[in-house]
């Protein structure tokens, strides 16, 4: 079997290029030419990553989904072991969900379009009026029934361990007003770690917690809502 990882991780690192191409191009024919809906879009995407998952040979499991009571919206706020992460919780997590994604790569073409064909919601990230204005922007769609996924960790762990929260990311949450639910993702390290290219095969479980109430804090309690935050994940992620 290892002989066969090489290969196996080649055609990977080959195809999932191609395929997010090809999803972007459906998901504009569908918005354009048969006015398809965006769940429509959002099966497409699914799809896609669970393509990427069989290729890689992950095998995910989800552990939690009982802890959401309602249909939400929520935001989901995850650890960031990988960028494998991204296609587990696209493929598994089993909610409708949309991403929150810096505002550079909706000028990508065909990408970018495709992005805007799905529903995600574009980011500034540069300090100021417009990074405001595009957080307020984001909040509003959440509040008016779209879930999102943020990784309030900011960036992928080098390690895999947990890294401090960054408070930017509650005030999303806090300004929203929807319950914020903390998620593990465990493996996903072991798969594609940090600065690599090639994802070897592996177990991957998602664990979702409970819902925190997020109408108990105001902006100035940012920080107390993301140590608290956290301190679920860790806990979820200790099992």
């Amino acid at each position: 079997m290892k002989m066969l990882r090489l290969p196996r991780a080649l055609l990977v690192l080959l195809v999932t290029p191609l395929l997010t191409l090809g999803i972007s191009i459906a998901a504009l024919c569908l918005i354009s030419c048969c006015r398809g809906s965006v769940s429509r879009i959002q099966a497409l995407a699914r799809g896609w990553a669970r393509a990427t998952c069989w290729l890689a040979g992950a095998r995910v499991s989800v552990e939690g989904r009982e802890h959401l009571m309602t249909a939400g919206p929520y935001i989901f706020a995850a650890n960031h072991q990988s960028q494998f992460d991204i296609f587990a919780l696209q493929g598994y997590l089993g909610v409708d969900f949309r991403w929150l994604a810096k505002k550079e790569l909706f000028a990508v073409p065909v990408f970018g379009p495709g992005m805007r064909a799905a529903g995600y919601i574009p980011v500034d990230r540069s300090r100021g009026r417009q990074a405001m204005q595009s957080l307020l922007e984001a909040a509003r769609r959440i509040s008016d029934g779209t879930s999102v996924i943020i990784f309030p960790e900011g960036t992928r762990s080098r390690d895999g361990r947990l890294q401090d929260f960054k408070s930017g990311a509650m005030v999303l949450a806090i300004k929203a007003g929807v319950p914020i639910v903390p998620v593990a993702i465990i493996g996903t390290h072991a798969i594609l770690p940090k600065g690599k290219l090639l994802a070897q095969p592996g177990q991957v479980v998602i664990r979702v917690g409970q819902p925190i109430d997020t109408a108990q804090y105001s902006a100035a309690d940012k920080q107390v809502l993301a140590t608290r935050l956290q301190q679920d994940v860790a806990a979820l992620l200790a099992g």
